[in-house]
C-alpha cells in the first residue's frame, strides 16, 4: 500500500451533526501525537479525539486521572500540526470543567492554543449547567456518559453501565440533558449495545460508542490500542486490526544484534569521502602525533 499525504476537506459541525439523519457512520479515533494524527488523516478518520486517555498510554499513568490541562493542550497542539486537515475533539481532563469558569476558562485553551474544532467534558444531567454555558460561549460541544472515567471511583472500577431498566433509564435521562444543553454530539462507553441503540433512537443528536455495539451513530477507539500499540491490557471492547509493538520489537532486536555483531552501519548507511581528501586527513592527524 503506498501511502501519500493528500489534501482533504474537515469535516464541519453541520456534517457531524447531520450524520444522525443521513445514514453516514462516523470514524472517530483517539490519538496522543503528530505521527498518529498524520496516520489518522491519511487513512480518513473523521474525527481526531485528544482522550484523556493519554496519560496512560503516552505517560505511563494507571488512569486518566492524572491527566492535565498542560498536557492535553500540548498533545492537542501535536495532533492539530499532523492532521491540519481533520476534525479535532479535545478531551477536557479531569476536573478541568468542575465549575463554569473552570470550563469556559479550559475549553477556551483547547480551542485558542491548540486550534481544537471542539472539546468534550463527561458527564448529563449534573453537568448540564456546564455544557449548556460552554455552548452558550460560542464553543463546540459533545458529552460522553455511561462509564465515565473522571467518575469511576463512584462506580467501584471499570464496570458496564445499563444493564438494568433503571440504569438504563438513567442513562437516556443524562443523554436528553445532553441534547438540550445544545451538544453536537455525546459518547457511550461500556454501555450494552442494545441500550445503546435504544437511546440513540430517541436522539436528535447522533452518538458515537466505545464498548456499545454498532447500533450508535458512529464508533471510537484509541489508535494505540487498535494498532497494538498499547500492549497492557486489552479491553474487550478493543479490536486488533495491527500488531504494531509485535513489528517494532522484532525491528529493535534487529538493530540490536547488528550492533552487537558490528555489521550495522554498512556502507549503504554511512557517509563517503574522497579519497585524497581521506589521505591529506591521515597525513595531518599522523603530522599532528609527530608534534
Amino acid at each position: 500500500m503506498k501511502l501519500e499525504k493528500t489534501e482533504r476537506k474537515k469535516r464541519t459541525i453541520t456534517e457531524i451533526r447531520n450524520s444522525k439523519h443521513t445514514g453516514e457512520k462516523m470514524v472517530y479515533m483517539s490519538v496522543p501525537d503528530y505521527t498518529s494524527g498524520q496516520w489518522a488523516e491519511m487513512a480518513g478518520v473523521d474525527v481526531a479525539v485528544i482522550g484523556n486517555s493519554l496519560a496512560m498510554i503516552a505517560h505511563g499513568h494507571a488512569n486518566t486521572i492524572p491527566a492535565t490541562m498542560d498536557m492535553m493542550v500540548m498533545h492537542a497542539q501535536a495532533v492539530r500540526r499532523g492532521a491540519p486537515n481533520t476534525f479535532v475533539l479535545g478531551c477536557m481532563p479531569y476536573q478541568s470543567y468542575n465549575t463554569v469558569e473552570n470550563a469556559l476558562k479550559n475549553a477556551t485553551r483547547f480551542m485558542q492554543e491548540a486550534g481544537s474544532d471542539a472539546v468534550k467534558p463527561q458527564g448529563g444531567k449534573s453537568q448540564a449547567h456546564i455544557l449548556r454555558a460552554l455552548v452558550d460561549a460560542g464553543i463546540p460541544t459533545a458529552s460522553h456518559i455511561g462509564l465515565t472515567p473522571h467518575t469511576v471511583a463512584m462506580f467501584g472500577g471499570f464496570k458496564i453501565q445499563g444493564r438494568t431498566a433503571d440504569a438504563a433509564f438513567k442513562i437516556l435521562e443524562d443523554a436528553l440533558a445532553i441534547q438540550d444543553a445544545g451538544c453536537f454530539m455525546l459518547e457511550f462507553e461500556a454501555v450494552p449495545g442494545k441500550i445503546a441503540s435504544l437511546i440513540s433512537q430517541q436522539l436528535e443528536i447522533p452518538t458515537i460508542g466505545i464498548g456499545a455495539g454498532v447500533g450508535t451513530d458512529g464508533q471510537i477507539l484509541l489508535c494505540y490500542d487498535l494498532l497494538g500499540v498499547f500492549t497492557d491490557f486489552k479491553p474487550k471492547f478493543t479490536k486488533r486490526y495491527a500488531k504494531l509493538t509485535e513489528v517494532a520489537v522484532g525491528g529493535i532486536s534487529e538493530y540490536v544484534k547488528e550492533v552487537k555483531a558490528g555489521t550495522f552501519p554498512d556502507d549503504d548507511h554511512t557517509y563517503g569521502v574522497d579519497e585524497a581528501e581521506l589521505e591529506k586527513s591521515a597525513t595531518m592527524v599522523e603530522h599532528r602525533k609527530q608534534v
